[in-house]
């Protein structure tokens, strides 16, 4: 598996296996077949409601702790945000049954964002998570994060997809030190994406299906993948995406598809913004 180097010296897999919408009950089975097609990063959040169920996987598989990447993720926290971001740290770890974890992200830009993160450096120096980074934050809030705390994000976690491309904020990320990963990697399948006809068509060439030529454009950017799928059959084709390059003409062809937009959501927007940062997770 190819990885790539956090500002920290982390080693991180660039692709992996992501849970979001995979329901509870289904999601030991998923991540069971995942691992066993040869993923080792797995992505998972409170929020999801699945992260025990990746736990049982996890330690059902036999894998060496040590060999396997696990992230989840921190939801908003009410005040005082530094008690309870060690308290919801450790619900998570509880959850997955394990000792640490080797990316805790901040999962909104909401709430108080500052108290949430000193915590989050407290136990990324104490060793329970190897790294700490961020989802969803645009490039004003990371520059503002990044500005007044002693820790940069190793990673932010943001949309990132043929249609909504983030190339200049990935090139900002990187002058800062923080790594682009994407979420919604296949645009949920929106604007057509999997009979988009220019993808086809680059995949007909490489003998590769549309998501293959995705998540080989990604990664070939340098963008960390965490794909999902329930099927195991898909699952092992995502996986299979290192043993060809897309030419600088194709990828500047897939370049030409960005609309520059969000297709799901604008963090900007105030009622979106009232939404996320309003709501909280049972407990």
């Amino acid at each position: 598996m190819r990885t790539v180097t956090l500002n920290n010296g982390v080693e991180m897999p660039l692709l992996g296996f992501g849970v979001y919408q995979i329901p509870a009950e289904d999601t030991e089975r998923a991540v069971s077949d995942a691992l066993a097609a040869g993923y080792r990063l797995l992505d998972t959040a409170a929020a999801y409601g699945n992260e025990a169920a990746v736990g049982r996987a996890i330690k059902s598989s036999g894998i060496p702790r040590e060999d396997l990447f696990v992230t989840t993720k921190l939801w908003v926290q009410d005040a005082p945000a530094q008690d309870n971001t060690r308290r919801a740290f450790e619900t998570s770890l509880s959850h997955l049954g394990l000792d640490h974890l080797d990316l805790y992200l901040m999962h909104q830009p909401f709430g108080d964002v500052y108290g949430q993160w000193r915590a989050m450096e407290a136990l990324n120096r104490e060793g329970l998570a190897r790294a700490i980074g961020v989802a969803n934050f645009y490039p004003d809030r990371l520059v503002d994060l990044i500005v007044n705390n002693e820790i940069t994000p190793a990673v932010n976690q943001i949309e990132t997809h043929p249609f909504f491309q983030r190339a200049d904020y990935q090139e900002l990320m990187s002058e800062q030190g923080v790594r682009i990963q994407s979420w919604g990697g296949f645009a949920e399948g929106r604007n057509d994406l999997f009979t988009n006809p220019l993808l086809a068509g680059i995949g007909k060439e490489h003998d590769k299906s549309v998501a293959q030529v995705v998540l080989r454009w990604l990664t070939q950017r340098g963008v960390i993948a965490i794909p999902k799928s329930v099927r195991a059959e898909r699952m092992a084709e995502n996986f299979d995406v290192f043993d060809f390059e897309l030419t600088e003409r194709q990828m500047a062809q897939i370049a030409a598809l960005d609309t520059g937009a969000s297709l799901f959501f604008d963090h900007h927007d105030p009622e979106i913004v009232t939404r996320l940062a309003k709501h909280r997770l049972d407990a």
